[in-house]
């Protein structure tokens, strides 16, 4: 039994197991500032508040390891130029909706149930001759009332005279 513990007194007090754990210890506090740095880059594009960066990166500094995994549970789920792309988009889709909500003449704000242009006189749309609610100008039926707006009624056909009608220069004769 003395052997076994001379042995691994051997191993531990020589000069390669001691190199051994310095550079295992060198490794583990690169990873450790390492997470540091890569907390302090990921909270400064997910996270608007210096003040909140700061705790997020001395979180990870004092807390080795512990801390970084903290930040990745609580940090935002989006960067902050995906959340400002975002918010573009839906200023570009608000812009077009008020652009379609325009006089198509004079430009001019609009609201739905306009049926004229007030600063242009523009008509824009029109009522329904049978029931009077208001009709989009491509519509071809009333879905109010089934009016059918393209019909056009056509007068039923005359009687027919039995009278023949000779052509002129005809009826006097030859000349």
């Amino acid at each position: 039994m003395d052997n076994l513990f001379a042995t691994v007194n051997k191993i531990i007090g020589s000069h390669w197991w001691v190199n051994s754990l310095y550079i295992l210890a060198f490794l583990i506090g690169v990873l450790w500032l390492s997470l540091v740095f890569w907390t302090l880059k990921d909270a400064r594009k997910r996270i608007d508040d210096a003040l909140i960066v700061a705790v997020a990166v001395a979180t990870s500094f004092i807390l080795p390891f512990v801390g970084t995994v903290v930040y990745a549970i609580l940090r935002p789920a989006e960067y902050l130029a995906d959340a400002r792309e975002r918010e573009l988009e839906m200023r570009a889709i608000e812009q077009e909706l008020h652009a379609l909500r325009a006089c198509p003449s004079c430009g001019e704000s609009i609201r739905p149930d306009y049926l004229m242009c007030p600063s242009c006189r523009r008509p824009l749309r029109s009522p329904c001759a049978t029931c009077g609610r208001v009709l989009e100008p491509g519509w071809k039926v009333c879905p109010y009332c089934a009016h059918d707006l393209k019909a056009r009624r056509v007068a039923p056909p005359a009687e027919e005279s039995t009278m023949l009608v000779e052509p002129a220069g005809l009826a006097d004769g030859p000349r």
